[in-house]
């Protein structure tokens, strides 16, 4: 979030292009207008993201949209915006970034997946290859690592490690 805009205009087009490549999926955190710029697909937006988000352009662009929860308002607020992912967080303590949250844990992973029914859920926070299968388990549809990976010895063999793990 402190890059300037041209460094951030230049690196979510060089990911962009890259994913198109590689046929990945890119999620554009927060900068919503600049995904709607560069016609990217997807944009995350935390809690804090959504009061300055402008939901509509966002729609009319043809983004799909996921937003990130933490307790029960947060997510009739996400819920309310009709998105196509809802994540939940931190499942285990994380280093990324410091949280007003405190864990919260597998078995409210349970308790978000009937609360989202069809909506996909993204366990996320803390997550690592030994921890995937037990998120998968308890409801997640998808599990998100950064630090896991980012701070590995060997990222690129760890990312080989989760494409395993998610196959």
């Amino acid at each position: 979030k402190e890059k300037s805009q041209d460094e951030l205009r230049a690196q979510l087009t060089k990911a962009r292009d890259l994913c198109a490549v590689h046929e990945a999926v890119l999620v554009v955190n927060d900068h919503w207008q600049l995904a709607i710029d560069l016609g990217c697909d997807w944009v995350h937006l935390g809690q804090e993201d959504l009061d300055d988000a402008d939901i509509d352009a966002i729609r009319a662009a043809g983004l799909k949209l996921g937003i990130s929860t933490h307790d029960k308002a947060e997510l009739a607020r996400a819920l309310a915006l009709n998105p196509d992912y809802i994540a939940l967080g931190p499942i285990y303590p994380t280093i990324l970034k410091k949280m007003k949250w405190h864990q919260q844990g597998i078995d409210k992973l349970c308790v978000w997946k009937d609360l989202v029914g069809d909506i996909p859920l993204v366990a996320i926070g803390g997550m690592s290859t030994d921890r995937a299968s037990g998120a998968f388990d308890a409801g997640a549809d998808v599990v998100a690592a950064v630090t896991d990976i980012t701070l590995h010895d060997d990222p690129e063999s760890r990312v080989r490690e989760w494409l395993k793990v998610c196959g």
